[in-house]
């Protein structure tokens, strides 16, 4: 949900009774205060922070100059000077100054993707009394995760849509759908689960929780809420039959995610071993992204979205999360 939603989604989703979330993978220390200092004063209720915990790579030049080479075709189309191709806004990984920040508002949860912090930094955040979590994609991972010290796991389904939470292996071919994951995940760890990946309503909420989860993370369901920031050409896509195929692809940052599938992902991708690896990819399509959508066209936009895409309602937050808390209330019943 990085760049597509802020504090003011997150505020909205706590109030309704979930765990609004506040990404914070494009969030430098200062917008990270800035966006607590929002949350808190708006609401008293539980709220997530959530951090990719990714290693920066080696800059790689040589490839990063042939990942822009092999886009030059498009620099030419679109009037996009090379040159002008810089370092565009980096996924940061969760480190001290990102705790510093942190520990004056003690938050409820911090989640964190692509595994774990270092035990530094677990230590810090166990330190002020925050439940962690954390994405897995197998039972590998999930056993991986109970085992340093999480409080609950995510079991990201490969119908999720956003980054592949991956960070045991990189062989998509470990990936599974979120029912079969749901079961054996709740089946090999003590520590609840929680279903992310497909999940769009009560109904798919209910499923889930039937099948062991203890609750559900949902994001792609969110993206057509007045309080989410998705730009109109990622609104437009969801509301059209764009929505009905998606694909993981590395071509927007480097790292296998799922998005609604486009031009760029259809002429270079979906996988492209010459992409840089994450999240070097991002600053070489990060203009022709910008160029376009101000023409109106999302060809090289990134529109994250799950495999329940064409099932988004334009419904306000709240509404939203009042139709998955009645998963609950059935299921109890």
């Amino acid at each position: 949900m990085a760049g597509v939603q802020g504090s003011t989604l997150a505020i909205a989703v706590s109030q309704a009774g979930g765990l609004g979330s506040l990404p914070c993978a494009i969030l430098g220390p200062d917008q990270i205060q800035q966006e607590l200092k929002a949350i808190t004063a708006a609401t008293s209720r539980p709220y997530n922070v959530n951090f990719f915990v990714h290693r920066q790579p080696d800059p790689e030049p040589d490839r990063v100059a042939g990942w822009q080479d092999l886009l030059a075709p498009y620099y030419e189309e679109l009037g996009v000077e090379r040159t002008s191709v810089a370092a565009g806004p980096a996924r940061l990984a969760f480190d001290h100054d990102a705790a510093d920040v942190l520990e004056a508002f003690k938050p409820p949860v911090v989640s964190f993707h692509f595994g774990l912090p270092s035990s530094q930094l677990m230590a810090r955040v166990k330190g002020w009394g925050s439940k962690i979590i954390s994405s897995a994609t197998t039972v590998d991972e999930a056993r991986y995760l109970e085992a340093n010290g999480v409080d609950a796991v995510i079991a990201q389904g490969l119908e999720a849509g956003g980054h592949r939470g991956m960070f045991l292996t990189a062989d998509l071919n470990t990936q599974t759908g979120t029912f079969a994951l749901v079961r054996q995940i709740a089946a090999a760890v003590k520590i609840p689960v929680i279903a992310a990946g497909g999940i769009a309503d009560s109904r798919g909420a209910f499923a889930a929780m039937v099948l062991g989860a203890s609750g559900v993370q949902v994001g792609t369901a969110y993206l057509l809420c007045p309080e989410a920031a998705t730009s109109k050409v990622h609104r437009a896509a969801l509301k059209s039959v764009a929505a009905r195929v998606t694909a993981v692809t590395n071509v927007f940052t480097g790292r296998p995610a799922r998005a609604i599938v486009n031009r760029l992902i259809r002429e270079i991708g979906p996988m492209s071993a010459a992409a840089p690896a994450f999240p070097l990819a991002a600053a070489a399509v990060l203009p022709l992204r910008s160029k376009a959508e101000g023409l109106g066209s999302g060809d090289f936009t990134s529109m994250w979205a799950g495999q329940s895409a064409p099932l988004c309602r334009e419904w306000n937050a709240a509404e939203l999360t009042q139709d998955f808390l009645d998963a609950k209330v059935t299921r109890g019943s």
